[in-house]
């Protein structure tokens, strides 16, 4: 279990995405984008399905686009974004039940949306943020938004995976200017281009927008079965592949990215190593540093008050008693519980030391305090203050 003052543990693991996706890039290109991406599965398996199934296929869709408005193009866009609204609401549903527990968002739900102020509008604003970005925005977000198109520029070479078009196979395209015999594989349909999410033309080279989704090489391999010609005219090669240079042996690049992930990892590893399992805090009371009692003998005696907080991260349960450890003679703790049984991560109780004036030297005086378990196996020393009157 972490707790919120490990927060700086996060940026090892932010670290540690950003120079994976850069050490995969590097090897296979863009393969997060088109496969493994959030946006890109949840448009793909869920909204784009939807749109198939009420608008038919990309061509249905894109002549229902150039219709007038009818009926028929009301009654469907409609009942699309009917059906999108109730997976936007699905998808935040279960992103909220991790926060406030299934069984209890189930309740909520049921009750008025005054109750829960806060998580119903929560709730509202990530279903208009997922309805906007997966039913309208769509691959705009990986063009305009998303920042791993610039970066991958950065973690590629000439020996990265890549979506590419065979140019020395295709060209010159089919035309009606260049002869039969001279022509390329390419027969210059277009359905690469009609297929592809963002609206590229693969056959312009590696370019920002491409998610490297595939979906032009299949496209491309269905129409070279048509025309019996051979498939992979457009597939997933290397610039070196395709200019026929030889590639290396090593990447300099992907080895430098996997030993910085290395570093990352042990950095991470050795962090959480040197986690303390039991943490262990004297605090003084905010109240007046320290009060005089009177007592039936007529020598008066200082209190201090402080307060005790324990955090345990490991699941074993201990079971400790606090000890004064400094040998100094008339000094008693006070505490609310002789034994402290750590039921839960975390304990705090107030913790009350009586001492004679006698013993502080210009109004202090230092003191060694232990925390030891039932086996009386001291497990943390803490040092406090006495204070009190100077004179």
């Amino acid at each position: 279990m972490f707790y919120g003052h490990e927060g700086p543990l996060i940026f090892f693991l932010l670290l540690g995405f950003i120079v994976l996706m850069a050490f995969i890039t590097s090897l296979w290109g863009r393969v997060w984008c088109g496969w493994a991406c959030p946006q890109t599965v949840f448009i793909h398996s869920l909204f784009l399905k939807v749109e198939k199934f009420v608008e038919g296929n990309a061509r249905k869709r894109r002549e229902l686009d150039r219709q007038k408005l009818s009926f028929n193009k009301f009654l469907k866009r409609v009942t699309k974004w009917i059906l999108f609204l109730l997976i936007s609401f699905h998808i935040v549903h279960s992103f909220l039940g991790y926060f406030v527990g299934t069984r209890k968002l189930f309740w909520i739900t049921l009750g008025s949306p005054s109750d829960n102020w806060t998580l119903f509008t929560t709730m509202l604003i990530m279903t208009g943020i997922i309805l906007f970005d997966f039913g309208w925005f769509k691959e705009q977000f990986c063009i305009i938004a998303c920042p791993y198109g610039r970066f991958q520029s950065v973690a590629m070479d000439d020996n990265s995976m890549i979506v590419a078009y065979d140019y020395n196979r295709g060209e010159p395209r089919r035309n009606k200017v260049t002869p039969k015999e001279n022509e390329g594989d390419c027969i210059n349909c277009n359905h690469c281009v009609k297929a592809c999410p963002t609206g590229i033309d693969i056959r312009r080279g590696t370019q920002l927008e491409c998610i490297a989704c595939t979906m032009c090489i299949d496209a491309c391999d269905n129409i070279m079965e048509k025309v019996h010609k051979p498939k992979g005219l457009i597939g997933y090669t290397t610039e070196n592949k395709l200019t026929h240079k030889p590639a290396p042996k090593v990447q300099i690049r992907s080895i430098v990215y996997l030993l910085i992930l290395i570093a990352i990892g042990a950095g991470l590893i050795y962090s959480i190593s040197e986690r303390a399992e039991l943490k262990v805090q004297i605090l003084r009371s905010n109240s007046t540093p320290y009060q005089t009692i009177n007592t039936q003998d007529a020598t008066p005696l200082i209190l201090n008050q402080f307060k005790l907080k324990i955090s345990q991260t490991d699941a074993h349960r201990e079971v400790l008693t606090l000890k004064i450890i400094s040998k100094i003679t008339n000094v008693s703790l006070t505490m609310p519980y002789d034994v402290i049984e750590m039921k839960q991560d975390n304990f705090q109780m107030p913790v009350f030391i009586k001492f004679p004036k006698a013993i502080l030297v210009d109004g202090k005086k230092k003191l060694i305090i232990g925390l030891f378990n039932k086996k009386n196996e001291m497990l943390k020393s803490m040092e406090v203050d006495l204070v009190g009157p100077i004179k």
